[in-house]
């Protein structure tokens, strides 16, 4: 029988999950044994797994899980070095040449375990089958204005928190941009007509904040991009891959401008394939501003687990998507996952080449 076994998550300010406990009765009803540890952060209660036949495990056990487990969490593991012997699914970041990711690769060689990476969980298009992109960009945004506000008194922004849902979000931003006395700023989205820039332009225009909407075509000559100097605010919601063009460069932090805040909102700044050039380490819930220049500031966010600023509606989104993949899991030799065993065993290939 398949067993799929719902982590904890262990990372800090991450509350989200992949499954409800409708998808995990579900899966159930499929035949699918489902354990699911209990949490003292995760926003969807342990009782509602319970109520529909979900076997209860202490938190954090996983690394103790029968062998034939299938890990499920979302954000990283702990950064102990111990080599990992199950099948995992979680998001990676470990295929861009990142630091971390190599040393995750190492540790899943090492035990013999595989990495079914959530980012490369794609339909037979190419396409990822699920993303917390809507969300991601949603919340990105949001931190990016509060970026500004703060910068409108003379300030720095303050540490960021989670909500219980989008009407209290845009309640406090609204509150704190008024509080300035300061017109609107106008934002550039870059990725418009994807889902991140989809929840980013949603939550400038809710604020009434001018927004313009860039995507493929206007980005194709591959830059320079002065126009993402001549707005206040820059959101950029594109992956990092290979090819894609620099929309801020280095020099940005001297050159004119009236840009001030830039939202990283796909937030990749230690791969070489960055398109942000002016900054080199994610920010924190904690310290969401990292300031680069000055006179006038130039503050970049780049906070890499932004959709758990609001876990309910984002774990509700994202599992509803995650499910009829889930639902596939008797047959890890086809499909999506497939698909993802197969870039996994690329990457370590590669790294055992290296």
């Amino acid at each position: 029988m398949t067993h799929l076994w719902v982590r904890a998550e262990q990372r800090q300010n991450e509350d989200r999950v992949g499954l409800t406990s409708e998808g995990a009765a579900a899966l159930i009803a499929a035949g699918i044994r489902v354990t699911v540890e209990e949490s003292h952060v995760r926003a969807l209660p342990i009782n509602g797994y319970a109520a529909v036949g979900c076997e209860i495990a202490p938190e954090n056990s996983w690394p103790d899980a029968p062998a034939d487990a299938i890990v499920f969490g979302l954000k990283e593991l702990p950064e102990d070095g111990t080599p990992l012997t199950h099948r995992h699914i979680m998001f990676g970041h470990a295929y861009k040449g990142q630091p971390a990711g190599q040393e995750l690769l190492r540790r899943f060689r090492a035990g013999g375990g595989t990495l079914y990476d959530l980012e490369y969980l794609t339909d037979g298009a190419g396409r990822r089958v699920a993303a917390f992109g809507y969300w991601a960009g949603f919340a990105g945004a949001a931190v990016a204005l509060k970026c500004w506000a703060a910068q409108q008194t003379g300030g720095i922004a303050g540490a960021v928190g989670r909500y219980p849902g989008k009407d209290q979000m845009l309640a406090a931003l609204t509150a704190a941009m008024d509080a300035t006395g300061v017109a609107r700023p106008r934002a550039l989205v870059i990725g418009a007509l994807g889902r991140v820039g989809t929840g980013a332009a949603d939550l400038c225009t809710a604020l009434g904040v001018g927004v313009t909407r860039w995507d493929m075509a206007e980005t194709a000559h591959g830059g320079p991009f002065p126009e993402v100097l001549d707005h206040e605010i820059f959101l950029n919601c594109i992956l990092a891959r290979p090819g894609c063009p620099v929309f801020v460069p280095a020099s940005a932090g001297t050159d004119a401008r009236k840009l001030t805040v830039i939202g990283d909102i796909a937030c990749d700044p230690t791969s070489d394939f960055s398109p942000v050039k002016v900054y080199d380490r994610v920010t924190t819930w904690e310290a969401p501003a990292l300031r680069v220049a000055e006179n006038p500031p130039l503050d970049v966010t780049a906070i890499d687990n932004l959709p758990s600023m609001l876990p309910v509606e984002s774990s509700i989104d994202y599992a509803g998507q995650l499910l009829p993949s889930l639902l596939t899991l008797g047959t890890l030799d086809a499909g999506v996952w497939a698909r993802a065993k197969a870039e996994f065993d690329r990457h370590t290939e590669d790294l055992q080449e290296a």
